[in-house]
């Protein structure tokens, strides 16, 4: 294969060496790929990614683009013989506080804009897990969502016009600068959540949101799993519209170092002032046990913490057990909510599996995890999930709201939309990527 071409535009920003290399051919997820790549490129412009996809097409070379490999669906894998392309040096942001937008490029992490937004007064909202390493390249390519959902939605919402590289080797500029834009069809939103498989994204307009004047939250405690989701239930029918609401279950709360119970953690954004009569509204609403109260932004933000250490305490469950950890990724229904978590820890029970639950439940995501040990195969888990995907879509819900199809969940997606959107999909992947170079054997 011709690679004079990468070490001759690239130099040092093209890593041949199989051992480094390696370290990129995999993401998040449970799945392991020890293909031997041909190696990793470092973009550091728009005209380097153009010539870079026109080199593959010549080649027929698979190109797997990553900006921090966070994904848990397996998206961000190299699964074959092709060359990993990192977008990390492509970081540049220009933020307009008039407009109020923000253009940036790929390899941005969405914690280092928000720390420069925050000199404006502004920030952008959305809020994985992974938000202190997830760049805006993985977050558009995911369609990812994230603590604020609740409120603010995810990815597709706020992702205003994209300049990116189509598997034809074309550059197109898609969407507006402007909060309304009906120019033809909205290919934006095609490319939100599409996972690298029909361009490589390049520069990214987002829409951005003022900093709030304060927030309130409260961390609370229950016995039944099922009283706290009534609550958050509860909550939402009462017009009071959270800022975040999440959840673990006991088990998950005792590995993030909280008491051993149902966990909740519901914020509401409010204006200065308003901090004490929202939060005797909330716990007006409350049946568990208020265990702490945060009032202000800085607050309600910390408060949180023990949310984000859902992974790494579902990591180490499985580790202590001798397992690998599968974590999943379903909605429902908010109103379905109850029925669903009831649901699953039947599923669970019945094939099986251990089961830790936690999520985004102010916007009816929730991730169940479970694991398994390599010696005795995936097969309970295989049909958990599977039981899993039925009993969400029984439910009106997806099997699939933040973390992306990938390589993980294709056949759980084929159950979900049926073979003649699959066709339709399949007919859109050959429009911009006739080679099938980008990202291949990822969603179809």
């Amino acid at each position: 294969m011709e690679v004079s071409f990468l070490r001759k535009n690239f130099g040092e920003r093209f890593i041949e060496d199989p051992a480094a290399a390696l370290l990129y051919v995999r993401d998040a997820s449970f799945i392991e790929f020890t293909n031997a790549v041909l190696g990793v490129v470092f973009p550091e412009n728009e005209g380097e990614v153009v010539e870079l996809v026109k080199w593959a097409i010549k080649n027929k070379t698979p190109l797997y683009p990553q900006g921090s490999a966070t994904s848990l669906s397996g998206n961000a894998t190299a699964t074959g013989k092709g060359l990993v392309v990192s977008f990390e040096k492509m970081t540049k942001v220009e933020i307009d506080p008039v407009d109020g937008v923000a253009v940036v490029g790929p390899g941005v992490k969405l914690e280092e804009l928000n720390i420069e937004l925050a000199r404006h007064g502004l920030f952008f909202p959305v809020d994985p897990g992974s938000v202190k390493s997830a760049t805006v390249g993985g977050a558009i390519a995911n369609g990812a969502g994230g603590m604020r959902g609740a409120k603010y939605g995810t990815m597709k919402d706020w992702v205003l016009g994209l300049r990116v590289v189509t598997g034809r080797g074309d550059l197109l500029k898609l969407g507006c600068r402007t909060y309304k834009c009906r120019n033809g069809y909205d290919l934006v939103r095609l490319f939100v959540g599409s996972e690298g498989t029909l361009g490589l994204v390049t520069e990214a307009t987002l829409k951005l949101a003022p900093m709030p004047e304060s927030a309130v939250a409260v961390l609370v405690y229950y016995d039944e799993l099922e009283a706290l989701v009534e609550d958050v239930v509860r909550v939402r029918a009462s017009r009071l519209w959270p800022l975040f609401a999440e959840f673990l279950d006991a088990p998950t709360s005792a590995l993030v170092g909280l008491e051993e119970k149902n966990a909740l953690f519901l914020g509401v954004e409010v204006n200065a002032g308003a901090e004490d009569r929202v939060l005797k509204r909330i716990e007006s609403l409350l049946r568990g046990g208020i265990a702490q109260r945060a009032l202000g932004w800085e607050g309600a933000m910390k408060l949180l913490e023990p949310r984000r250490k859902l992974f790494y305490g579902q990591i180490a469950s499985a580790q202590r057990e001798g397992g690998t950890l599968v974590i999943e990724d379903v909605a429902v229904p908010i109103s379905k909510l109850p029925e669903a978590v009831r649901g699953l820890k039947k599923i669970a029970e019945k094939n099986g599996v251990p089961l830790l639950l936690g999520g985004h439940i102010g916007d009816g995501n929730l991730h169940p995890a479970t694991w398994y040990r390599r010696e005795e195969g995936l097969g309970k888990v295989e049909k958990f999930l599977r039981d899993m995907a039925e009993l969400v879509l029984k439910l009106n819900g997806t099997i699939s709201a933040e973390h992306g199809i990938g390589t993980l969940k294709k056949e759980l997606m084929a159950m979900e939309v049926g073979e003649e959107v699959l066709n339709y999909m399949k007919e859109l992947k050959k429009v911009f990527d006739p080679h099938g170079i980008l990202n291949p054997g990822k969603i179809l």
